[in-house]
């Protein structure tokens, strides 16, 4: 797949358990390469989808493996505006039913945040079910909530708001444009997302943060390689957190990037790709 690929030309909607969800499937690389299918679980962000979270990722990792980025449950083009719970419960469920619809039982991931703390999630309920896990500016261990992440998850519509959350995100303010605030504000109010988005974190939202941790147990109990990637100025999830994450997990390494956010697969493309793809390539 080259980069000029039209990432909506390989995006469908699949059926999971009566829920149609909206997945990125780039399908098996030309190079007929035996590198496991790659999972991506984008964060919990107001009006984020897959497209918007790994677009400038994606590329470089279809040329040589399958790759299944889903809009999870509630956001995106899978949000239906139906009352549900959610939860990491929810999400972990809603991601092995995809894959296990898929007919996949073998992958690598990469989880951004809330993603990240799914893919955790997602190891632990089926040992054996990945190879390798990158961990992007992760979630999943207990902590206090993070000041920055209290300021996204009370986000409300409107185009301050949307400017706002988007300067948590990006510690890079050239980020900050115009077109991605009105685009990210309008994916927001759609009514199915904005529904279901004001169904996923009220207050008190400690108790989401608590939700979304595994278990020092849990944690010690997934022995894949784990590779766990932050930015030092992130202000959403403190790079605290993969630090704490790399005590628990028996075969982790961890990568901090200075001068990033966030959204270290967006404002530090490159050094990204440079520091996972020889990970995943193992």
């Amino acid at each position: 797949m080259s980069v000029t690929t039209n990432l909506a030309s390989v995006t469908r909607t699949v059926e999971v358990g009566g829920i149609a969800t909206t997945v990125i499937d780039t399908g098996e690389p030309a190079s007929g390469s035996s590198a496991p299918p790659l999972l991506l679980l984008h964060g919990s962000g107001p009006g984020v989808t897959a497209l918007a979270n790994w677009r400038p990722i994606i590329p470089a990792f279809a040329a040589s493996r399958r790759v299944i980025a889903p809009d999870q449950l509630g956001f995106g083009g899978t949000a239906t505006g139906e009352a549900r719970t959610y939860g990491r419960a929810s999400w972990t469920r809603h991601a092995l039913a995809l894959l296990d619809e898929l007919g996949i039982d073998r992958i690598d991931i990469i989880g951004n945040s809330m993603g990240g703390a799914i893919a955790l999630s997602l190891a632990a309920a089926r040992p054996y079910l990945s190879r390798r896990i990158v961990l992007m500016g992760s979630m999943g261990i207990a902590m206090p909530l993070p000041d920055g992440l209290d300021g996204v998850w009370r986000y409300e519509p409107s185009i301050e708001e949307s400017r706002r959350v988007i300067g948590l995100f990006a510690h890079n303010r050239d980020l900050i444009t115009d077109d991605l605030v009105q685009m990210r504000y309008e994916a927001s109010i759609r009514p199915a997302v904005r529904d279901s988005w004001q169904a996923m974190f009220p207050p008190p939202r400690q108790r989401w943060v608590d939700d979304l941790a595994l278990t020092g147990a849990e944690l010690n109990a997934i022995n894949q390689p784990v590779l766990l990637v932050h930015g030092r100025d992130d202000k959403v999830v403190p790079w605290s957190s993969s630090a704490a994450l790399l005590d628990l997990l028996p075969d982790s390494r961890l990568h901090v990037l200075g001068g990033c956010g966030h959204w270290t697969m967006i404002e530090r493309t490159t050094d990204f790709l440079a520091v996972v793809e020889p990970f995943l390539a193992a």
